[in-house]
């Protein structure tokens, strides 16, 4: 009963406070810029630190091909040469792996900021919770990425596209921490709170972007399902940070006698 009344206080005196102009956005996206890039830090430092412990990496990637045979998952090799049959097929999900991932969610997470500062810090911290878990399974569990493995391709290589290099060891980014998969899961929570938070009759469009991940990822050899399933999963146990009622009403409210609409395309 506390809680309901605080939150319904806090929510009154959101209504209750007048916009000032455009500094306090600047300054909480500015805050949050600054938060999230310090969170990608340590993020970053952490995949690093799992670059260290890859000897067991090849040895894994055979047992989750094992354990996908047992489990009878669609053979990724197969569905990889068929894509390859249509280059220009390949060429764009190799563009899109590299190109969508970070700025889609950066730019998803700006708008949210901006636009629904209450529901924001939800999917931020939500998306750090996955992100953590996920670091921890990079540690535990390093694994090498199917174009690494025979019978695959490295499209990224073979159509110069590589965001990686020709070495496993090159550039700033651990290769080795294929599972579990950040570009599905970021992009199936990314899905998930634009759907919940918006109105637009076209929120369901936004389950494309994990359903073209999950494609891209696969025909690219850049990760496995397992990789995929496991996020989802991960997902799923943040997911108490995301969903709290009321989640649909977080709306940026105007004060009285403001005429202007913050949001009037997406009623």
């Amino acid at each position: 009963m506390g809680t309901q009344v605080l939150e319904q206080g806090e929510l009154a005196g959101e209504r209750g406070r007048a916009p000032s102009g455009p500094a306090p956005v600047v300054w909480r996206v500015v805050r949050e810029a600054v938060l999230l890039a310090t969170l990608f830090g340590v993020y970053s430092l952490g995949r690093q630190f799992a670059a260290g412990h890859t000897g067991s990496a090849f040895g894994n990637a055979r047992e989750v091909l094992s354990f996908q045979r047992l489990l009878h998952l669609p053979d990724e090799a197969a569905i990889q040469q068929a894509g390859l049959q249509v280059p220009h097929l390949i060429e764009g999900a190799n563009l899109y792996y590299a190109a969508v991932h970070a700025p889609l969610t950066a730019a998803v997470l700006l708008w949210l900021s901006i636009w629904r500062p209450m529901a924001y810090p939800r999917v931020r911290w939500t998306m750090v919770s996955l992100t953590g878990l996920a670091t921890i399974g990079h540690i535990l569990f390093p694994l090498a990425p199917p174009r690494m493995m025979p019978g695959f391709v490295d499209t990224g290589l073979k159509f110069g596209q590589s965001v990686y290099g020709p070495q496993s060891s090159g550039g700033v980014a651990n290769q080795f921490a294929a599972m579990p998969s950040l570009h599905v899961g970021w992009a199936a929570l990314i899905a998930l709170a634009m759907i919940l938070i918006t109105r637009t009759k076209w929120r369901w469009l936004w389950l494309l972007h994990p359903i073209i991940t999950v494609a891209v990822v696969v025909v690219t050899a850049n990760h496995y399902w397992l990789d995929g399933i496991v996020v989802l999963i991960l997902l799923a146990v943040s997911l108490p940070l995301l969903l709290r009622p009321g989640l649909r009403s977080d709306r940026p409210e105007l004060a009285p006698g403001n005429s202007v609409a913050l949001e009037p395309a997406l009623k």
